[in-house]
């Protein structure tokens, strides 16, 4: 059995149609949405409505951490428009593309930028939307949980830690534990190009230590102080920054 893991694709629509080859089934951890690119910022939602010189100064912001200014700053560039229609069809583009080009089968779930609600319209027969559940895929049993906990960042999926850690007792015993946002190890979630920790989950940890899955599998912070490290059984794996890479992690068994 070969499975290949994609997560944080932002955008990445011509690789993410070459992530599943020679695999029998995808996996993708989430953030679907390019709304801007810290490496590009000329790519995504916010220069294709503000320009690349706006995008230079909130990226700059947030670096800073300066997040009020940062949300002033947007306050008076959305100050006109209507920011819901604009942000829901610009996103509608963007998963037009990126679930047509889904393999199948493909297994997913949601990230912290992602809009969930909008999912079931473009998600074909072959691809399976999961958040707080579970699917079997080559004798394994795989647990998903999707979203993010709340950030200063305000992203659209963020939700509470009582509800994160409800999703993820859902799952009961699994053989691999997906996730968007890594268990909460400060090595897992510090980026070290941003010079910030991410929220990381304090129930997936729970998790790794009792249900003691054989992987644990996650994205969401970019350029991880650790890619991976052993919590007891359990290997606990960033499958990359997929935008960055175009490549998916590989699991043979």
């Amino acid at each position: 059995m070969r499975v290949h893991v994609v997560s944080d694709v932002h955008g990445a629509v011509e690789p993410l149609a070459r992530a599943g080859e020679g695999a029998d089934a995808l996996v993708c951890l989430g953030d679907l949405v390019l709304f801007l690119d810290y490496a590009d910022h000329s790519r995504g939602i916010f220069p294709e409505l503000f320009g690349t010189e706006n995008a230079d100064l909130i990226v700059e912001l947030r670096t800073a951490r300066r997040f009020e200014e940062a949300r002033a700053l947007s306050r008076r560039l959305w100050d006109g428009v209507d920011r819901a229609a604009a942000l829901e069809s610009a996103v509608r583009k963007q998963y037009a593309e990126m679930f047509a080009v889904l393999p199948t089968p493909t297994y997913a779930t949601y990230g912290n930028v992602d809009m969930p609600d909008l999912w079931p319209e473009f998600a074909g027969p072959g691809t399976t939307i999961l958040d707080g559940m579970t699917a079997e895929i080559g004798g394994r049993v795989f647990g998903f949980v999707g979203g993010g906990l709340t950030t200063p960042m305000r992203t659209p999926y963020e939700i509470d830690d009582e509800a994160y850690a409800a999703k993820v007792a859902a799952l009961g015993p699994v053989d691999v534990l997906c996730s968007h946002i890594p268990p909460a190890v400060p090595e897992l979630c510090y980026d070290t190009v941003a010079r910030r920790f991410e929220r990381g989950s304090e129930a997936l940890l729970e998790a790794i230590h009792t249900v003691r899955p054989r992987y644990a599998l996650f994205g969401h912070v970019h350029q991880p102080l650790m890619p991976r490290m052993r919590i007891g059984g359990t290997e606990c794996v960033n499958v990359g920054h997929f935008n960055a890479t175009h490549t998916p992690y590989v699991m043979e068994w």
